[in-house]
């Protein structure tokens, strides 16, 4: 069975006074550059100033000014005066019986303290060999995908990059995951070998992160700088259901690993399954994939598809993406379906699955069927919802400022 923790939250809950900014998402260019505008330092002393925050903020997951002992008493009561160093709240963290972990954050916006405050899932999928979190881009999805639960969402608004940021963050805080960090002692953490419980990110939470791509670019960025959280590009992936345009600069700008959520073969499925297929159809969208910077064997995008019995789980259907891919370097991941409550669809059975990944197979194409985790506590792929739903019309377009 799966267990909900109660939290202490006096560690998840930060006071946020208005008028004062985060520090959380800005690159260290505009950390410099942001401390030198508000007088904190002169010109001279901003980008080692800016340096030393960078260090605290990203390495050591510090929260608090007054714990950075390499800098200037005097300086660290300007900063703690003018910017704050949030993190969202924790209103639930659940453990799954496979020690797959889910939290619902609660963002607000410390410089607008009467807008309504919002909430996102992040999931923690722990496994032998590495750690992995799932991370959200957006309170919402505009996509309306038919088989996933966070598409009946509507979107509330996007997510900043301090608030991208700040998942990993609390994820890390909560797992010890900081240099003298303690780790929970409930188990599931990956065991030996890496120092780290996070290890790998995937932009595979709620959201469609190419529709927030200046967002997405710039917590990438930070997430994977050598000097910071020092994430490999090689270990982020963002995973997009067909935003065309932006594929491209996605692997020029943040040169990170590349998944596509492709779950039918013939647009008119895709075009119920994905109604984004419907402004970029299967043609653009492998175009685009062929296209895509840096792509090599060493490189392969990633391919979802989700099983849907008697939907698109065929042999017929497996050939033809078979087909549909040729050239491309790829691996598909073939997803169980998760059941939502309202859903339409049903699993694959587990042979119409082992018969599609064989042809798969042998045609040279991995195709690893991914084990569902925390099914148990509405974590697993397709099943991420966030409360922030109930907001009102009024509420959500002041948030998206309509």
């Amino acid at each position: 069975m799966s267990v909900a923790l109660n939290l202490d939250h006096s560690t998840a809950i930060r006071p946020q006074a208005a008028a004062r900014p985060s520090l959380i998402g800005l690159s260290k260019a505009q950390l410099a550059e942001t401390l030198i505008a508000n007088g904190v330092v002169g010109e001279k002393e901003g980008r080692m100033r800016a340096s030393q925050l960078w260090n605290w903020l990203y390495v050591n997951g510090v929260t608090d000014f007054d714990r950075m002992t390499n800098v200037a008493k005097p300086v660290r009561q300007k900063l703690s005066n003018t910017f704050i160093l949030d993190r969202p709240e924790i209103v639930t963290e659940q453990v799954s019986m496979d020690g797959t972990r889910k939290w619902l954050f609660r963002f607000r916006d410390p410089q607008n303290p009467n807008m309504p405050a919002v909430e996102v899932e992040t999931v923690y999928i722990p496994e032998s060999d590495r750690g992995t979190l799932c991370v959200s881009s957006q309170v919402g999805c505009t996509l309306t995908c038919s088989f996933c639960h966070t598409g009946t969402q509507k979107l509330v608004r996007n997510l900043t990059a301090g608030e991208i940021l700040g998942q990993i963050l609390m994820a890390r805080e909560r797992l010890g995951d900081f240099p003298g960090g303690s780790r929970p002692d409930d188990g599931g953490l990956v065991p030996g070998g890496e120092t780290r419980a996070i290890t790998n990110i995937v932009m595979m939470g709620m959201g469609e992160p190419l529709y927030n791509y200046d967002n997405v670019k710039q917590a990438l960025l930070i997430a994977s700088a050598g000097d910071g959280m020092s994430i490999s590009k090689r270990r982020i992936t963002l995973s997009t259901s067909g935003v065309v345009p932006y594929i491209e600069p996605t692997g020029r700008e943040i040169d990170v690993m590349l998944a596509i959520s492709l779950h039918a073969v013939r647009d008119d499925l895709r075009d119920v399954l994905v109604p984004i297929n419907k402004k970029w159809p299967l043609k653009e969208l492998l175009e685009a994939c062929r296209k895509y910077p840096g792509l090599s064997n060493a490189r392969r995008i990633t391919f979802e598809y989700v099983m849907l019995d008697g939907i698109n789980d065929s042999d017929a259907e497996a050939k033809e993406l078979v087909r549909l891919l040729a050239g491309i370097p790829a691996k598909i991941n073939l997803i169980p379906f998760n059941p939502w409550p309202g859903s339409n669809y049903g699993t694959s059975p587990s042979s119409r699955i082992e018969r599609f990944a064989d042809i798969v197979n042998r045609a040279g194409y991995a195709s690893p069927v991914r084990t569902p985790r925390g099914r148990d506590i509405f974590a697993a792929c397709g099943q991420l919802k966030s409360e922030s739903e109930r907001l009102s019309k009024k509420d959500r377009d002041a948030l998206a400022g309509v």
